[in-house]
């Protein structure tokens, strides 16, 4: 979703402490949602899941009505890079499924996302899927105190691109607290050593978008889903990432018995 122009502040510790809870929460909501992914489910179906699951545990669903966004939830499927309407779409055996999910508990966002495969994943699926997990694990760790914003693009980047994959540029990471989008923006390309330095009390949501083909990405007619030009799959995996004193912190992480990461 595109950025809106916020002003920038550290958070302080307390408040952090109030996103640890909002990401918890939809930690526990997208590795739900990852298990009931399977084949005959509709992308409309797991939009009701993400909904029901939010307001159940007192928060508000952060993605319905923003810039007009027409449900609780993205669901991308195979070509689909990011922003899918979830609707009728039925979810077949073999699919890459990628869920985008945001919530809002007390004011404060968290911003979250996962690919998972349905049913069998084929090798191409798998080895697709733990690439961009470990590319947003290396973006993470180098969300540290004194490094900078084009340090975790060029973890991310490097990474990828050395496993023969391509990095989509037109959607990139953010800031969040008060508000899903706020600066900076965290790209997943970059040179060391420039951007933003990297301060304890920055929140990012670090979100790589990985493809097969090439980084080349349109949008559909609906005006929000995202494809890839060539047709091949692409995968998602996005943290909302506190930096503390002593390093990057995970805010929105899986219950610690989910598969999914």
């Amino acid at each position: 979703m595109a950025n809106r122009v916020e002003a920038f502040r550290l958070k302080r510790p307390e408040e952090i402490e109030k996103m640890r809870v909002s990401g918890k929460i939809l930690g526990e909501c997208l590795a739900h949602l990852a298990d009931e992914v399977r084949p005959g489910i509709t992308t409309l179906d797991l939009d009701r899941e993400a909904d029901t699951f939010i307001r159940d545990h007192g928060c508000i669903p952060g993605f319905l009505g923003y810039q007009d966004y027409p449900n609780s939830l993205c669901v991308s499927v195979n070509d689909e890079v990011v922003h899918g309407i979830p609707g009728p779409r039925v979810i077949e055996d073999g699919d890459l499924v990628s869920l985008d999910c945001g919530l809002i508990l007390d004011g404060w966002w968290a911003d979250s996302g996962l690919s998972v495969a349905c049913g069998e994943a084929s090798p191409e699926v798998s080895r697709l899927i733990e690439v961009t997990r470990e590319s947003l694990e290396r973006g993470i760790a180098a969300a540290r105190p004194g490094n900078t914003i084009g340090d975790i693009g060029h973890a991310v980047q490097t990474y990828a691109e050395a496993e023969g994959y391509a990095l989509v540029r037109e959607y990139v990471g953010h800031g969040i607290g008060r508000n899903m989008h706020e600066p900076p923006q965290v790209p997943n390309h970059g040179q060391p050593g420039t951007g933003n330095v990297i301060k304890p009390g920055y929140v990012l949501a670090i979100e790589p978008m990985v493809n097969v083909g090439g980084p080349q990405v349109r949008v559909l007619r609906d005006g929000w889903t995202v494809v890839t030009v060539d047709g091949k799959l692409s995968c998602y995996f996005e943290h909302t990432v506190a930096v503390t004193e002593d390093g990057p912190e995970v805010l929105t992480l899986r219950p610690s018995h989910a598969v999914v990461g």
